[in-house]
């Protein structure tokens, strides 16, 4: 196959992703790793013209706002893999405030796209627009669709299995004696944490675990936000709470906190997605860990297989990943009963 990027980066001892800022001319790289960039492609005998001109067309890669860590992490991963196939990936992150998912959509109509991976999107909100990405998928465009896709179209759906996680989570919490469990889910409309709340409600019910309607809160994902309802659930006599990102767990710790309790001593805390740094937290973050390299390899292996080119794009069920058990610091068993 000749070179590729991922020869470059070993060679330049630098990612995938710097090499392609390199290649393209992007901010955001030191001089010193650009210079290690350029002697690598210069040692290794590779134009910079068949680097920019392959004959292979970009990937996109569409995020929200990149303050949630496990997006930054996505965002890596997938550059890496698509660089191990001499693909060059360029990421698109929305903000509420910014640039938006449609926007960049609009953009998008007018690129040369092997194919976009969108991390999260208006197809994973109940009661969004149904025509998002209409103009994608008629010019073909391959499609992947990660964590959590609520309704069928054209490309392929990956993520881990939402229900499965906050059963593991909370099979957790009340093994380790806990009844007053609180849930911190993120918006009513979000399809994951819908996931999460259908099948929590089916463990308390088979688990005959009492849980008022009050000691579940919905909210924005975020580190201040989950301070805020992790608070109120705590006021109302929670022991734990299970959480439906490391964010909000995180901000339901310093509420604790805030509040002079003790983790886990008096109030147990599990995330989810085991973001780069949750083991590093004090105390480190219980959670459930998201299999995103498992994941990032089979959207990329989607997005080139044949069946999934630009002439027929199929109609594909969800594919599911297990979830795993992080068990760390911020859970231990209940002394308050």
């Amino acid at each position: 196959m000749g070179t590729t990027l991922a020869d470059i980066a070993s060679h330049a001892g630098v990612s995938p992703a710097t090499v392609s800022r390199v290649i393209n001319s992007k901010p955001g790289v030191s001089e010193e790793l650009r210079e290690n960039v350029v002697r690598a492609i210069r040692e290794l005998g590779v134009s910079p013209d068949r680097l920019q001109r392959n004959g292979k067309k970009p990937v996109a890669i569409i995020s929200p706002d990149l303050v949630n860590p496990i997006f930054p992490e996505y965002v890596t991963t997938l550059t890496t893999l698509l660089a191990q196939h001499d693909l060059l990936a360029f990421s698109c992150s929305y903000t509420l405030t910014g640039v938006s998912e449609e926007q960049y959509i609009a953009m998008l109509q007018e690129q040369p796209l092997t194919g976009a991976i969108f991390l999260a999107g208006s197809y994973d909100t109940l009661g969004s627009p149904a025509d998002t990405y209409d103009t994608l998928l008629a010019r073909n465009i391959p499609l992947v669709f990660l964590n959590g896709a609520h309704r069928e179209m054209k490309g392929a759906y990956l993520g881990t299995n939402n229900a499965k996680a906050m059963t593991m989570a909370l099979r957790h919490l009340a093994d380790l004696g806990h009844q007053r469990i609180g849930l911190l889910l993120g918006d009513r409309k979000h399809h994951p944490s819908v996931q999460k709340h259908e099948a929590a409600e089916r463990f308390f019910q088979e688990n005959h675990i009492e849980h008022p309607s009050g000691m579940t809160i919905w909210t924005t994902y975020g580190f201040e936000s989950g301070q805020i309802a992790a608070m109120e659930l705590i006021r109302q006599g929670a022991t734990a709470i299970a959480c439906a990102n490391d964010q909000l767990a995180l901000g339901s710790i310093r509420a604790a906190s805030v509040l002079g309790l003790r983790i886990p001593e008096d109030v147990s805390i599990i995330g989810f997605d085991d973001s780069p740094s949750m083991k590093y937290m004090t105390p480190s973050l219980t959670t459930i860990r998201q299999p995103l390299p498992q994941i990032c390899r089979a959207a990329v292996n989607c997005l080139l297989e044949p069946s999934n080119n630009a002439a027929s794009v199929a109609r594909r069920n969800e594919l599911l990943f297990d979830p795993e058990l992080i068990v760390r610091e911020s859970t231990g068993r209940n002394r308050n009963e």
